[in-house]
């Protein structure tokens, strides 16, 4: 059996990356749970709240405050989200918001992110670019509205 370069395996992941394809099994070595991460299929709704639902409680949790199923078998745990506005000097930040949604704004100094780059998802999704950007500020919206008071 022919093996594979480690160069050529990253060039693997990266195209798989690239095309939204989340077909691979990541464990947490310290609380043993296992995340099984399948393809992203669009939703029919553009709606903040059904977008949230699908694509981020898994994480996040329904609640939004990191505790979703997922959430343990992270490296990291998944963000609070209602409380961006609150460390944000009482101001939502939205336009870090929008960035890291659609992954223009990682800190390579943070390492990597568990967090699908959902622009690049939902830019697989569908062609047309007009749909992608209603999917992330939508999004971006239902999250400015969970803010905790």
């Amino acid at each position: 059996m022919k093996r594979i370069s480690a160069s050529q395996t990253l060039i693997l992941l990266l195209l798989v990356l690239a095309l939204g394809c989340f077909v691979a099994f990541a464990a947490d070595e310290g609380t043993g749970k296992t995340i099984k991460r399948v393809n992203a299929q669009p939703t029919a709704s553009v709606n903040g709240v059904d977008l949230f639902k699908e694509y981020c409680a898994v994480c996040h949790g329904n609640d939004a405050k990191g505790t979703g199923p997922a959430a343990d078998a992270l490296k990291k745990r998944p963000a609070d989200l209602t409380q961006l506005q609150r460390k944000n000097g009482g101001t939502f930040p939205e336009l870090h918001v929008m960035n890291y949604i659609k992954g223009d704004d990682v800190v390579a100094a943070h390492g990597s992110r568990d967090m699908p780059i959902w622009g690049t998802i939902f830019g697989s999704m569908s062609p047309n670019q007009d749909l992608v950007q209603v999917r992330v500020y939508n999004l971006l919206k239902y999250i400015e509205g969970v803010q905790a008071k």
